[in-house]
């Protein structure tokens, strides 16, 4: 098992521990990129509570070193592991106790090279834009069941599958998990593990949420990846911008746009939504919604055109 983390010192305890008290008990491989708040230093304390944890420090495994920090540190970390299943967390992440094992089951029994689990938020410490953004970066709000998406929070392998297709491509500081999964479809099938997903705790303002969806447009345009995503959100402004030059004409335009905006933003979770219901929430995801084709319409598009990312606070 392993994971990469760079200035994750708030995080790294939870983390650490819900990976190295699982069920299976495995060699769980951390690899930082070169902390400079302290994680390090709680990394070497953990081993000795630890026996199963291996710290390895490489500082190539930043964005001073390297265009795809991310994705480096994950093969650095699993080329040392001796494993030859292949579990990836991540920092912000918690698992629960038998995550694993449910993850690797496919894997452990033959009927599968490649498992994803999804993640989901804690229910316990998310805030209302959590709540907000959970589906546009595809998040659920409950733990149970199965999450259809590609993320390196909850993604098993096994390890020759890993070496066959090149590993993690380290050329984009963000979606390097989709960069890979798209490699490994082209030679496996994926397997999506019920109850198997990373518990996210990302605790997002309105401001880091944006933030959040405008580093992976611009990842997205680095990779060159997503672009009929890209074209379905150029196609929402267009038709917001249409609707209300047309306004002093006629309201059915307007009427129309907004109608398919709220669509747009309840249409992947409005079931699960309705235990958290209030008028802030509807309110958030509405607003978070409509900004969405923007911001990803404009970062994808600078993306493409300058292929240079944007860092995150570990990296800035």
């Amino acid at each position: 098992m392993t994971a990469t983390v760079l200035n994750e010192a708030e995080d790294i305890g939870a983390l650490v521990s819900t990976l190295a008290e699982q069920s299976l008990r495995p060699e769980v491989i951390i690899v930082d990129g070169g902390s400079t708040d302290g994680t390090w230093e709680r990394l070497q304390t953990a081993q000795a509570k630890y026996p199963n944890l291996v710290a390895i420090r490489d500082e190539s495994c930043n964005l001073n070193a390297s265009r795809g920090p991310i994705a480096r540190g994950r093969n650095v970390g699993i080329a040392a592991a001796r494993a030859e299943v292949i579990a990836c967390a991540d920092a912000g992440c918690i698992y629960d106790l038998e995550w694993l094992a449910r993850l690797t089951a496919p894997i452990r029994n033959g009927s599968a090279e490649y498992v994803l689990g999804g993640s989901c938020f804690d229910p316990d410490k998310q805030t209302i834009w959590d709540i907000a953004s959970a589906p546009f970066f595809g998040l659920k709000q409950r733990a149970d069941g199965t999450t259809k998406s590609c993320t390196a929070r909850s993604m098993a392998f096994r390890k020759e599958l890993w070496q066959r297709v090149g590993g993690f491509p380290e050329t984009s500081f963000l979606g390097e998990d989709t960069s890979f999964d798209l490699l490994v479809r082209k030679v496996a099938v994926a397997v999506y593990a019920e109850r198997a997903q990373a518990i996210y705790r990302p605790r997002h303002t309105l401001k880091s949420a944006l933030r959040m969806m405008a580093r992976y447009g611009v990842a997205d345009g680095v990779l060159g990846t997503r672009r009929s995503r890209l074209l379905r959100n150029f196609l929402r402004c267009a038709a917001e911008v249409a609707a209300i030059l047309l306004l002093s004409r006629t309201a059915i335009p307007l009427v129309c746009v907004l109608l398919l905006e709220v669509y747009f933003a309840f249409r992947m979770d409005w079931r699960t939504l309705s235990k958290h219901v209030s008028l802030r929430v509807l309110a958030a995801r509405l607003l978070y919604s409509l900004a969405v084709p923007w911001i990803v319409t404009w970062n994808q598009t600078v993306g493409e055109l300058t292929k240079t990312n944007q860092p995150n606070r570990q990296n800035a």
